[in-house]
């Protein structure tokens, strides 16, 4: 997917350099800076996000934002309609996406709900106003639940016993989690962003008969990364 973000900027890119060339040339006279053209640095980032492994609410939030307010600068819409229509349209999409997680994902949800049921000897970590490192090198990881509230947490798992499947709950509130995952297991994330955010940087490509770490996050006010 990154190599798909990098070959819709190159072929933006080389679109403009070749407009530019033919103005330069007297072929053609484009107007690279129509009204609103800044509101493509908006719309592409966010597009390319739509593909991406990681939570797409925000995305999505954000490419209808620049496309309003690109018919804005064009006198489409009235900026000051869309100013008032901003936040409602964010509540309805994180409301949306709140009710129909499940059924969206609800293969991964199944798996979760089934996980939690089953845990033992879990990791209960949690960060308050502060910030924890742990890192479980060496040692049977069996899940965790993961707090971070007004503070940061970092879980290492990259040098940790993983045999089957797991479950992190992962909670950040006004705080951030990073959770690195090892090379030899299948991470799938089921997420709540409520004005914060969930990203998978880990591998994406699914492989058999490995484990697999199931997330459950939900960001409230703040962040959840997984690598």
């Amino acid at each position: 997917m990154k190599r798909f973000g990098n070959v819709l900027w190159g072929i933006i890119l080389v679109i403009i350099g070749l407009v530019i060339a033919s103005n330069a040339m007297g072929i053609t006279s484009v107007n690279l800076f129509f009204k609103g053209w800044w509101t493509v640095f908006i719309i592409v980032p966010s597009f390319i996000g739509l593909f991406k492994n990681e939570s797409k609410i925000w995305n999505i939030i954000w490419f209808v934002v620049g496309i309003a307010l690109l018919l804005s600068a064009q006198g489409i819409l009235s900026f000051a309609l869309i100013g008032k229509l901003i936040f409602p349209f964010i509540l309805v999409v994180i409301g949306i996406s709140i009710i129909f997680k499940d059924v969206i994902n609800k293969s991964v949800s199944e798996n979760i709900k089934k996980l939690n049921s089953e845990k033992e000897n879990v990791q209960n970590i949690c960060a308050t106003f502060g910030s924890q490192e742990m890192n479980l090198a060496g040692q049977e990881f069996n899940g965790a639940n993961v707090e971070a509230i007004f503070g940061g947490i970092e879980l290492r798992l990259e040098d940790a016993i993983i045999t089957k499947d797991q479950v992190i709950n992962a909670n950040a509130i006004f705080g951030g989690i990073e959770i690195t995952v090892p090379r030899n297991v299948n991470v799938k994330v089921k997420s709540t962003p409520i004005f914060g955010g969930t990203s998978n940087k880990s591998h994406t490509n699914y492989i058999e008969n490995l484990p697999t770490i199931y997330i459950n996050s939900n960001a409230i006010f703040g962040g959840v990364e997984i690598k």
